[in-house]
């Protein structure tokens, strides 16, 4: 008999599934069973990170103390040119995932890269894409002890951003898998009239309380916390927001975003991928582009 553990327990796991046969690959394949995304990890099937374009733009760090998330935060300014001053641009927020930072998220995906390059060479208008610390385990909403990590973008971030000149009026997002939950929670929050552009990127999405605890037991304060910004039961909220959610097939947040996507009808896709940057870097090249058209027309 083939237990659960058995089949997801990596090497082990590829030899269950060839002893289940054929039928239980194919439950796996099709979500039936437990263990589709690590079988297709083991299998080859997560692809890998393209390589970065060359030539990047020095990131500009600013750091100073919030008083909506009572903590020092810092944010990584990356310019789409060299020398590029923030002045006359529009911006994009960039939000990081769990146990990330602006500093890590910046480095694991190359953005310094990805920005000048989609900028000179893929023919996207200028924008300034800015991330910024939001917590470890935030899950980018405000929170029981007080930590506000999206009033912190919009009261401290922005400000300091439109006293050097950048265009704040409406914004762009983007995020990644708890920072992908939260580019959706900061268009709730702005909402269509100071919204341009959303990106969320293997948002981390649940489809219960019971769900989003089981993942994360630090994701939400309770279940009226989790109630209160449940982006799956406001699909309304996204009215007039030009929204892209993309997401692998092979990603533990699979299932959700699909509930997401049938509601909103957002661009983007689902396709082959798993929750790990070789998916979100070949990605960020029609990402950028979806949020620098949607800025440059204003």
């Amino acid at each position: 008999m083939i237990t659960r553990r058995a089949l997801l327990g990596g090497a082990g796991g590829l030899g269950a599934a060839a002893a289940i046969g054929g039928a239980g690959y194919a439950l796996v394949q099709h979500e039936v069973l437990p263990g589709r995304v690590r079988l297709d990890r083991a299998l080859g099937r997560c692809g890998v990170a393209p390589e970065p374009p060359p030539r990047p733009v020095r990131i500009e760090f600013v750091t100073w103390r919030s008083a909506r998330r009572r903590t020092a935060v810092t944010a990584a300014i990356i310019p789409p040119a060299d020398g590029r001053s923030l002045r006359g641009l529009p911006v994009a927020v960039a939000l990081h995932g769990t146990g990330h930072t602006a500093t890590s998220l910046v480095a694991s995906l190359n953005l310094h890269h990805h920005l000048p390059d989609a900028v000179a060479n893929g023919g996207v208008p200028p924008f300034a894409l800015v991330a910024v610390d939001g917590g470890k385990d935030s899950y980018w909403h405000p929170r029981a002890d007080g930590d506000d990590p999206l009033g912190m973008v919009i009261e401290e971030l922005l400000p300091r951003l439109r006293a050097r000149g950048a265009l704040t009026g409406r914004i762009g997002a983007i995020g990644w898998s708890m920072g992908g939950y939260g580019a959706l929670g900061l268009a709730r929050r702005l909402g269509a009239a100071r919204t341009a552009a959303v990106v969320a990127s293997s948002p981390a999405l649940f489809s219960s309380y019971e769900d989003a605890r089981s993942a994360n037991r630090r994701a939400f304060d309770g279940r009226a916390d989790y109630a209160r910004n449940d982006v799956l039961a406001s699909p309304e909220a996204f009215n007039g927001v030009p929204l892209r959610v993309d997401c692998g097939t092979s990603d533990p947040f699979a299932k959700a975003v699909r509930r997401f996507r049938d509601r909103v009808r957002p661009e983007g896709s689902m396709s082959g991928g798993c929750h790990d940057v070789a998916y979100w870097q070949r990605l960020l090249r029609p990402q950028l582009a979806f949020l620098g058209h949607h800025l440059a027309a204003r």
